[in-house]
């Protein structure tokens, strides 16, 4: 296979070759439906604003933020060895790397589920705020661990340097395992009108009833799950349309992802000042708080896609994508969250009281 035909068979085929792509603007079809790039007939290409494709990526969103919050809450314990935003990133970042490779078959079956799983399973379950969030809250040690200043610092460059490597390593296996089963794969038969339209009927039955369910289950699930899943589908929304509009804008970055992690990540540090402010604050406003941390911002940026496109970069572009990222969110957040603690009148600890029933 030629290099130019592996770059039209899409980014998984590009990373499981070892390749490289000069132009960030050819990364733009990452967040995308199967199309043009996979060779697939008219019938199958679905457009990136298709009703299937936006209504599958409410589902998507929300299984992606119970899975984070779930497999965080399970993650978290004294004593841990790994820190839990770890687990959460390699665990997307490894699906992701299956999906890219099997992007020919999604399309070939039903394009729109590659989207889901992909932009909204994955891009909802990694979060690029929370990083840069935990990252920042190991040099100011808001945790007040009995240690000293070079050992903030050591925690949070361990923190920096092992979710990249993970992501990117967990990337690239699955990737391979992707490789690996996609011989296997069967070709089912592509859904009929009548089951495409009742999947999408169910997808947008599944978003609303996220609104019932954050005010008739139990007040104390609110700001642990409900208000987080009210908000995941405006999150994944909003990077989404970032990346289709503003990727194929630059050669040397992905502009639209780099501009979802970086508001992301600054609006979640302004949450974690309001949320520190000791003055009260209703419980409601704190669950809410919560939910916009957890669901928007959670879903609003990403490491999963992050990861990819910095592996399919080339050289130089790879390298100034990361360092540029990284350092404009923990630039935002220590003008955000740094000058609100050192300022006096906000903790670095969360003060919200959540209400219990």
């Amino acid at each position: 296979m030629t290099h130019t035909e592996r770059r039209r068979s899409g980014v998984g085929s590009v990373i499981a070759h070892h390749e490289s792509i000069g132009s960030a603007e050819s990364l733009a079809t990452i967040d995308q439906p199967p199309g043009d790039v996979e060779e697939l007939p008219p019938a199958k290409i679905y457009h990136p604003y298709s009703i299937h494709v936006l209504a599958l990526l409410m589902p998507a969103s929300i299984f992606g933020v119970l899975a984070r919050l779930g497999l965080q809450a399970l993650v978290t314990y004294n004593g841990e060895s790994v820190f839990p935003l770890a687990y959460i990133q390699a665990t997307g970042c490894f699906i992701m790397g299956i999906g890219l490779s099997m992007k020919g078959p999604f399309g070939r079956f039903y394009g729109p589920l590659y989207t889901a799983m992909t932009t909204g399973f994955c891009g909802s379950l990694t979060t690029f705020s929370g990083w840069q969030v935990d990252v920042f809250d190991s040099w100011v040690n808001t945790g007040q661990f009995n240690r000293n200043g070079l050992r903030d610092a050591i925690d949070g460059v361990t923190k920096t340097w092992v979710t990249l490597v993970l992501s990117l390593s967990s990337l690239l296996f699955g990737v391979h395992i992707g490789g690996l089963i996609l011989p296997y794969v069967p070709a089912p038969r592509t859904p009929s009108k009548n089951v495409r339209y009742t999947l999408t009927a169910i997808a947008v039955l599944t978003y609303a009833a996220t609104f019932p369910a954050y005010f008739l289950l139990p007040a104390n699930f609110r700001h642990q799950a409900t208000a987080a899943l009210l908000f995941s589908y405006p999150g994944t929304l909003t990077r989404y349309l970032l990346s289709i509009n503003l990727n194929p804008r630059m050669k040397t970055i992905p502009l639209g992802t780099f501009v979802a992690n970086a508001f992301g990540t600054a609006l979640l540090g302004m949450l974690h000042v309001l949320q520190g402010i000791p003055s009260a604050v209703s419980p409601n406003a704190c669950s809410l708080l919560q939910g916009l941390g957890d669901g928007y911002c959670g879903c609003l940026t990403t490491v999963s896609t992050f990861a990819a496109e910095v592996v399919t970069l080339q050289g130089w572009k790879a390298w100034f994508y990361v360092i540029v990222s990284w350092m404009t969110g923990q630039l935002l957040l220590l003008i955000i969250m740094g000058s609100s603690f050192w300022a006096g009148g906000v903790r670095e600890q969360v003060t919200c009281s959540f209400q219990v029933s």
